[in-house]
């Protein structure tokens, strides 16, 4: 069976976001760049995912320039970079396509949100047939505000609010969902053997 890295949204994007300060995980480009560079050696496909909202006039708008890989990481060439509109990387993409393209058969998921796009895709990947593995210490997330907490809190409001959801709180909880029901858990020690 063919195996294939997907790397999602790791792009200069959330760097320009003001909650940057407060990622869970601040080497998740080294982290990646390990398992792109394990992936590499074995001959497994990299696919890299960039999160785009056009027109939108955010750091996701590609007309503003922070649409690609976050520096210290690059698409080799020949590796593909498939651009979404939409939270999992299967949707707004022609990812599928390209997966059966290549034979593969287990998908490794790594990138920024943990919950959000990375678990998203996690569970359609294991809906649509594919092994998964979650390489959890290759995923990034910041903390959530409550949902009915005001708008425009500053940083230091949305952390010392009580009902704000921790980055560590978020990271197991996805662990929790997706082992052993969506997704294998790994980490980059594991998969790299380093």
């Amino acid at each position: 069976m063919q195996t294939a890295l997907v790397v999602i949204d790791v792009q200069e994007s959330f760097r320009r976001r003001p909650n940057w300060a407060s990622v869970s995980n601040p080497q998740i480009v080294k982290q990646v760049g390990r398992l792109v560079d394990a992936a590499r050696e074995k001959g497994q496909l990299v696919v890299w995912v960039l999160h785009s909202e056009p027109g939108s006039g955010t750091v996701f708008d590609p007309a503003l320039g922070f649409v690609h890989p976050i520096e210290g990481l690059e698409p080799a060439e020949g590796e593909p970079v498939v651009t979404k509109t939409s939270h999992n990387a299967f949707t707004t993409t022609n990812l599928q396509q390209l997966l059966t393209r290549h034979g593969v058969g287990e998908l490794v998921i790594s990138g920024i949100r943990t919950e959000q796009c990375c678990e998203t895709t996690a569970r359609v990947g294991s809906d649509l047939g594919y092994d998964v593995v979650f390489v959890t210490d290759a995923t990034a997330t910041h903390p959530i505000e409550h949902w009915e907490a005001p708008a425009g809190r500053s940083q230091e409001e949305i952390l010392a609010d009580p009902r704000t959801l921790s980055t560590r709180e978020i990271t197991a909880r996805t662990e929790y969902v997706l082992a052993g029901r969506f997704a294998r858990i790994a980490s980059v020690e594991e998969l790299t053997g380093s």
